[in-house]
């Protein structure tokens, strides 16, 4: 059986089951897919919740969450080590390595005494390490480094509202980005840094938007649609080359960004023009490509799929 069919297989022997608990146990399979030869190829797999795989600058590993913590895993497969967090032990599916390698920044939503903050975002050496915090408001759910490692993006809840904010990854000030009714998330940079890709449903479904870098909504500058079919978007994440943008689409009128769903995985040319194609469909969502996970070279990127098991 092929990579591509067990996905098939996946998808299809969960669809009769959609009454099925978000939190129901599942395997988790963190897998490659292949760009030009449209392969998958399962780097490992687990009876528990691994979420978020994203790829090293040096192509050698995959770094992903699981039960609060962080964890690295070879590329080519072995066991996962962990990544130690200091005294965070509720690290969630919103990380990843700073474009030169040696941080990773990562949202945690509480401490090791069981107090629970909701969303600050922290940084730590590679290898891990005393982390510290460089947001001072919460909800902030990090989601991408800009490409000179210098600001990180975000989204954040600040009056009611979920919009687009980026901060130096030194700490300081946080800079609002967009400022439109609805709720946008999901930020990543282009690799030439003109724009911050994101998802928003301001238009009444979940679609890709773009802003270019350094602007704001606040100043006049209004962010560009990209995506306008029936399908509810999540999760843009532009290829290293800039030739393509991956992203995760739910079935038509699904709300938010839940697990445990029929999902798909599509691409759009890295202009974000043209119709997006379907790369790829399996039982997944929330946990699957929340954040970048390209490898350097772009040809390839990582993502999870998970299979539901018996409670």
């Amino acid at each position: 059986m092929t990579s591509r069919a067990v996905l098939t297989w996946v998808f299809l022997a969960v669809s009769a089951w959609p009454a099925l608990a978000q939190r129901a146990p599942v395997e988790s399979f963190i897998a490659i897919y292949d760009m030009e030869s449209g392969e998958t190829r399962v780097v490992t797999s687990a009876k528990t919740l691994y979420e978020a795989p994203n790829w090293s600058p040096d192509g050698e590993h995959l770094i992903f969450n699981s039960r609060g913590k962080l964890y690295r895993i070879p590329v080519a497969g072995g066991e996962p080590v962990l990544i130690p967090t200091g005294n965070l032990n509720r690290v969630i599916n919103d990380h990843g390595p700073s474009p030169d390698g040696t941080r990773i920044a990562f949202t945690n939503i509480g401490y090791a005494d069981g107090s629970v903050v909701d969303g600050h975002i922290y940084v730590i050496p590679a290898e891990g390490g005393e982390p510290r915090r460089i947001t001072n408001a919460v909800p902030s759910y990090w989601h991408g480094w800009s490409p000179d490692g210098k600001e990180l993006a975000y989204c954040a809840q600040r009056d009611g509202n979920f919009d687009i904010y980026v901060i130096s990854a030194d700490g300081g000030e946080e800079r609002r980005i967009t400022t439109a009714p609805g709720y946008d998330d999901g930020p990543d940079y282009s690799p030439d840094g003109k724009y911050i890709y994101f998802n928003s449903d301001r238009s009444g479904t979940w679609d890709i938007w773009r802003i270019p870098t350094g602007a704001s909504e606040a100043e006049g500058v209004q962010a560009e649609r990209i995506t306008s079919d029936e399908y509810e978007d999540w999760f843009p994440h532009p290829s290293p080359d800039g030739k393509h943008i991956v992203f995760l689409s739910y079935e038509p009128g699904t709300e938010g960004h839940p697990p445990n769903r029929n999902v798909q995985l599509r691409a759009l040319p890295g202009d974000g023009s043209g119709t997006p194609r379907t790369l790829l469909n399996f039982f997944g969502g929330q946990g699957t490509i929340n954040v970048s996970s390209w490898s350097p070279d772009s040809k390839a990127f990582a993502f999870v799929y998970y299979r539901l098991l018996e409670e």
